[in-house]
């Protein structure tokens, strides 16, 4: 099992503004510049990255997504307390 991994996001608001991001997303967008133009937390400036975390950090929302995804897989979207995410592990 896995202890800690790299993930980047992206939060909104809003299931629409989430299914619009990920539109772009599959069309070939860069997750970097969608994070800077869209996300409403601080991660945004680092282009989504979250750094290395392990489980019990992120809401169990989070986590399981998160660690369900393969290096350099984008998940759908991920309802959270916070909004919407997409979620893309990095390492």
């Amino acid at each position: 099992m896995v202890d800690k991994i790299r993930c980047s996001h992206i939060l909104v608001k809003n299931e629409a503004t989430a299914r619009e991001v990920l539109e772009k997303l599959n069309r070939g967008e860069s997750f970097s510049k969608l994070a800077g133009e869209y996300s409403i937390d601080g991660s945004r400036r680092r282009g989504g990255d979250l750094g290395l975390f392990g489980r019990g950090i992120m809401v169990k929302e989070f986590e399981r997504a998160a660690f369900g995804l393969q290096r350099g897989q984008v998940s759908g979207v991920v309802k959270t307390q916070f909004g919407y995410h997409i979620i893309k592990r990095t390492e």
